[in-house]
């Protein structure tokens, strides 16, 4: 098993920046794939961003891309996500989500995940 724990929840304005982070727990933290998503209110989940269990593979919804950078620091347990240039749209809970042992590449899809965390509210005002 694998408990996920995300923080940084916050309330920022337009264009402004936040850091997510997501502790992992339970399993070797190297041999995860890691993923964040998000769902705003009254909307399906959506993928926002994934990283390779190296690290040395990104990939981002079109959405995000230019403005969301997802890191790993193996050493932490940790992944995290910096959003900048923050829009109202960016708005949802977002969620932290870990890949264990498949071989698929890029992890945009939820099903791909094995494990999530309870999720942390992004709240960007006008």
């Amino acid at each position: 098993q694998v408990q996920l724990v995300e923080s940084g929840e916050g309330l920022v304005q337009a264009g402004g920046s936040l850091r997510l982070s997501c502790a992992a727990s339970g399993r070797t933290f190297s041999n995860l794939a890691m993923g964040w998503f998000r769902q705003a209110p009254g909307k399906e989940r959506e993928f926002v961003a994934t990283i390779s269990r190296s690290g040395g593979n990104t990939y981002y919804a079109d959405s995000v891309k230019g403005r969301f950078t997802i890191s790993r620091d193996d050493a932490e347990n940790t992944v995290y996500l910096q959003m900048n240039s923050l829009r109202p749209e960016d708005t949802a809970v977002y969620y932290c989500a870990a890949e264990w042992g498949g071989s698929s590449w890029p992890l945009n899809r939820d099903y791909e995940y094995d494990y999530w965390g309870q999720g942390t509210q992004v709240t960007v005002s006008s």
